[in-house]
């Protein structure tokens, strides 16, 4: 009943779709020049042989499928891989990343008529849906074309269970349409055969295995020399609120520890300039990466506003804050 309801209005609101969409292209959540993707419209054939599909929702998700990705092509030497995310962020990361034999696309928005573009074109032999992003049309349509659905690092909230079981015959059809459901810890495990998931049971966290973050050594090198002698700290994957919180902790911690740097990497590059706005309002002597800015004794605060360069400040600092766990986004 929910399933048709959904189905129903994902396809009568299409041009609410589509305005949505296109506010995210002015917004810069989207790539323009790949539009077309998150339409099911493929932006290349499909390689012939045997395929595997996964799917990642957004950075992390994708990243820790590329470990995955190369065991796969170890066992099974020559099989065509096809990644899928959903952020401008995900994509650009791979683009960089993926090994020889595997491609990147945008996962079609969860509209009936996308998804079943998207798989007449990709056919899948097989699907590895990471963590807990569950679009109906696609898991659904995926099922009813009998193509094996495996749920990976799958993970389930205390919180996020709470609110699946409020719909409990829903989500269980949902669940019910993958093959296996590997949780990442086994409260997850326990959760996922709670609301309905075949086969439930944990493996671990698929990001403890993933391969360590790529470092530049000549940059490594470069930011030793310009911040020689200088005690510093780094704050990795913040989100909106907790730079100010780095920053107060900064100001509390410089008496203490003179000439200290504080290294602040964003979950969102793009919210950069937004954060070294804010900070220098409070007081702070910023310096941005992005903006060609080069770090010394004037500075308090150093943005690092640039893409897949965390493992570069990970080798940086001696103290690490991973963020989302200071405020209301944090998990």
């Amino acid at each position: 009943m929910m399933l048709g309801l959904y189905r129903a209005i994902t396809t009568l609101g299409s041009p609410l779709i589509q305005a949505y969409l296109g506010r995210r292209i002015k917004a810069g959540k989207e790539d323009p020049a790949r539009f077309g993707e998150r339409l099911g419209i493929p932006a290349m054939p499909r390689p012939e042989g045997h395929l595997i599909w996964l799917h990642g929702a957004s950075v992390g998700e994708a990243m820790s499928l590329l470990t995955l990705i190369r065991r796969l092509q170890d066992a099974v030497p020559g099989i065509n891989i096809l990644v899928t995310t959903g952020t401008v962020t995900s994509a650009r990361m791979l683009a960089d990343r993926l090994p020889k034999g595997a491609v990147h696309q945008f996962v079609p928005v969860d509209r009936i008529a996308y998804v079943r573009r998207f798989l007449d074109h990709w056919k899948p032999d097989l699907t590895l849906w990471a963590e807990s992003e569950f679009w109906p049309n696609l898991i659904s349509e995926t099922a009813a074309r009998e193509i094996p659905l495996v749920l990976v690092n799958g993970r389930i909230s205390p919180r996020s269970f709470k609110g699946w079981s409020r719909v409990h015959g829903f989500i269980s059809r949902l669940l019910g349409g993958f093959t296996l459901c590997l949780g990442q810890t086994e409260g997850d495990a326990e959760r996922l055969r709670a609301l309905g998931a075949p086969s439930a049971r944990s493996v671990g966290n698929l990001k403890f295995a993933a391969e360590p973050l790529p470092v530049d050594t000549d940059q490594l090198d470069r930011l030793r020399g310009e911040t020689a002698n200088r005690p510093l700290w780094l704050a990795a994957s913040t989100w909106a609120g907790e730079e100010e919180i780095a920053w107060r902790v900064h100001r509390d911690l410089s008496a203490g520890h003179p000439g200290l740097l504080t290294v602040i990497v964003p979950r969102h590059p793009n919210r950069g300039s937004e954060i070294a706005q804010a900070l220098t309002s409070e007081g702070a002597r910023v310096a941005r990466r992005a903006a060609g800015d080069v770090v010394d004794d004037r500075h308090d605060i150093y943005v690092a506003d640039t893409m897949g360069e965390l493992g570069l400040f990970f080798s940086l600092a001696p103290v690490v804050f991973m963020g989302k766990s200071l405020t209301a986004e944090g998990g």
